[in-house]
């Protein structure tokens, strides 16, 4: 297996952990890692610390042993190792860490991420600033109706910081493409020799905290305002921090009086990022703020493509299409079936046919959000999220709203439930199987072009992960 093919497994491996842990728990433990490949009968994975490899081994060995046999269809061995940050072409003898980068000096003579533009000797913090992943730019960015407006908006921002929408706050869904923006507003600015810190909230914390601990708060102060440029990811984390909030207060007015950049991403609105200090909200609400919408059918197939085309591994045009038919959450989830599907292949040796990729998403839906909810639970959550009555789903009236929640139930009875269409029509009271493949073909056809029965779906299916 090359290396390409170890980080393609690994890639879809994480796609099926992501569907079973929760955000934070990934975000610390999984995020950093990085497939390298087979070596002596064991699948290594590469991790950013000796710690989070103990952690991996002893915690949490067993469910990712389960996924890695989900993905492969084999049950493998599997070894932690802590690896050093490697730069080169992928396949070629050296993998691509997506948690190093080289420290590269710029124009002004900062050395880009953590260290500020004056050269302020700030000492490596415990948990230093992520790095900007070369491969989110602009140019490997999908643009459609969805997200065209927060492209926009970064695109004006990246051409000139500082002097327009500022701060910029873009908010979504995980897995939606704020994150990738982010990285290319940064990957532009830099390349412009601006200086720049790109950093998660929780990175910001931990800095924050330790620089308070060991009476470095002056240079802390420092470092984050004498930059270009701030990029601050997961501002919805600051919530409940409230020493943390005053100093991003005062980093924020700094920057901002100075006419320096601000961007920042956050999963809700900032109208409901409730819980933060007004005076913090408040600064949010004041510039720019944006927000990006699941991906219509077209956006999802031109991701694809894309996609297979960086792989290159050439897969038909009609197993794409099912592809961007089946997956629309988000855009990481997409891409972690597509992964899964190209490793699948590779490791067996078999071509991507279309029945393989069913078969692949279909063992794939017992760990999907809702997989395992009854028809019952299924009919009352739709009934109170369109505010009407099971009855009333289940009977004859066909006023727009009413009927828009019966063929939406309709849909997750077989989306989700996995029932037959003589099954949903006698549950629904009695319809035929043509009406319920009416309504279910509908709401299938529609969910790809409207934006807002997408969301509809997406917070249903949501809703019943939990019930």
């Amino acid at each position: 297996m090359t290396l390409q093919q170890g980080k393609q497994v690994w890639d879809s491996v994480l796609g099926t952990l992501q569907l079973q842990i929760t955000r934070p728990s990934y975000e610390t433990w999984l995020k950093d890692t990085v497939g390298i490949g087979y070596r002596d009968g064991e699948f290594v994975i590469g991790t950013p610390s000796a710690f989070v490899a103990e952690m991996l081994e002893q915690r949490m060995y067993s469910l990712i042993s389960q996924a890695m046999e989900r993905v492969t269809s084999d049950r493998i061995a599997l070894r932690f190792e802590v690896v050093q940050a490697q730069i080169g072409s992928n396949g070629s003898g050296s993998f691509e860490s997506r948690y190093s980068e080289p420290a590269s000096p710029t124009a002004n003579g900062s050395r880009g991420n953590g260290v500020d533009a004056g050269g302020t000797s700030f000492p490596d913090p415990e948990y230093r600033t992520a790095p900007l992943n070369p491969r989110y730019t602009f140019d490997t960015f999908i643009v459609g109706k969805s997200n065209e407006l927060a492209h926009a908006a970064a695109k004006a921002v990246a051409d000139k910081p500082g002097m327009v929408y500022n701060p910029l706050v873009m908010y979504s869904d995980a897995g939606l493409g704020k994150t990738h923006l982010l990285h290319a507003i940064g990957s532009q600015v830099r390349s412009s020799g601006l200086s720049l810190i790109y950093a998660t909230t929780e990175e910001f914390t931990n800095e924050y905290i330790k620089a308070i601990r060991e009476g470095k708060t002056e240079e802390f102060r420092n470092r984050y305002r004498g930059i270009d440029i701030l990029l601050l990811d997961d501002i919805q984390f600051l919530i409940g921090k409230e020493q943390t909030q005053e100093g991003f207060f005062h980093s924020f007015n700094a920057l901002h009086m100075a006419s320096r950049q601000i961007v920042i991403t956050s999963d809700r609105p900032v109208t409901a990022l409730t819980l933060l200090e007004e005076r913090v909200s408040s600064r949010l609400a004041g510039g720019l703020v944006v927000d990006i919408q699941s991906p219509d059918l077209e956006t999802r197939l031109a991701i694809l493509r894309a996609k297979v085309e960086l792989i290159g591994h050439p897969i038909a045009s009609d197993v794409l299409g099912f592809l961007s038919e089946r997956v629309y959450k988000n855009i990481r989830e997409l891409e972690g079936t597509l992964n899964r599907v190209v490793a699948y292949a590779q490791l067996t040796q078999s071509p991507v046919t279309l029945e393989l990729v069913k078969r692949i998403t279909d063992e794939m839906a017992p760990i999907e959000a809702g997989a395992r909810v009854s028809d019952q639970v299924i009919l009352d959550a739709v009934a109170s999220y369109y505010g009407v009555s099971t009855d009333e789903l289940k009977g004859r009236k066909r006023d727009k709203k009413t009927a828009l929640a019966r063929q939406v139930c309709m849909y997750l009875l077989r989306d989700v439930a996995h029932l037959g269409l003589t099954a949903i029509g006698r549950i629904l009271g009695g319809k035929d199987h043509t009406t319920v493949h009416y309504g279910c073909e509908r709401i299938a056809s529609q969910v790809n072009t409207d934006a807002r029965l997408r969301r509809s779906i997406i917070d249903l299916r949501d809703s019943l992960a939990h019930a």
